[in-house]
């Protein structure tokens, strides 16, 4: 198996692990990993979080915001060249009072085998309501 493809299961491995057992995975993280958040529509999660607990810390304030209703699975996964993997991501969660889907494009960084930064971009002019099905302009603020 070469690099790319290695890279490519070792992300597609995570989502199950989310939030619960990331320690199961704290292998694949560099010590100094990096994970933002880029999101104007939920702006307490917006910004950067350090390590492995961070990215924990992260899951956890967004389970709250969503009375654990988040979850997540990765529709596909490439990578480019061997520092990149870019996965198209579905995210659903009800926040706010809607259920809804939507796009997030999350680009991976690996460096040495290991996952060095993260880049989690949620679309939030394409959410899906799943509990009317109507497409909604926007993310709930």
């Amino acid at each position: 198996m070469n690099n790319e493809q290695a890279s490519v299961d070792m992300i597609k491995s995570i989502p199950p692990l989310i939030p619960d057992r990331l320690d199961e995975a704290r292998d694949y993280f560099a010590d100094d990993f990096r994970w933002h958040y880029v999101n104007e529509h939920l702006p307490e999660l917006n910004k950067t979080y350090e390590g492995v607990e961070g990215l924990k810390q992260f899951f956890i304030d967004l389970a709250n915001k969503t009375g654990g209703s988040f979850n997540v699975r990765i529709k596909d996964a490439q990578a480019l060249g061997n520092e990149f993997v870019i996965a198209h991501a579905l995210p659903n969660m009800t926040l706010d009072g809607q259920s809804f889907e939507t796009d997030a494009a999350v680009i991976w960084r690996i460096v040495g085998g290991k996952i060095s930064e993260a880049w989690d971009i949620p679309g939030v002019n394409s959410a899906i309501r799943m509990d009317e099905g109507p497409a909604i302009s926007s993310l709930p603020k």
